[in-house]
């Protein structure tokens, strides 16, 4: 799905418009994806990262150490990529 919307999202820019990816980096916390997979992603639709926004969620599972995840969870970042169409 992650790759399709990259793929996709240059072709439904006007000039100087941009795309907005909302994306967790859990899955890179729990290897199944990393930030130079994530980049080449988006490098190979045609696209530029414009700028990055971060923040640490604050839901409940971050503190339940019970939970399996709780490690991932708890370094977990959520981030606003804006991206734009390379000229």
């Amino acid at each position: 799905m992650l790759r399709g919307f990259l793929n996709g999202l240059a072709a439904h820019l006007e000039q100087g418009g941009e795309g907005w990816l909302i994306l967790s980096d859990l899955a890179e916390h729990l290897g199944l994806r990393g930030r130079d997979e994530l980049l080449a992603m988006i490098d190979a639709a045609g696209l530029q990262v414009l700028g990055k926004l971060d923040v640490k969620p604050h839901h409940p599972r971050v503190s339940d150490t019970g939970d399996p995840l709780h490690a991932a969870r708890a370094a977990e970042v959520t981030s606003l990529w804006r991206l734009v169409a390379k000229i």
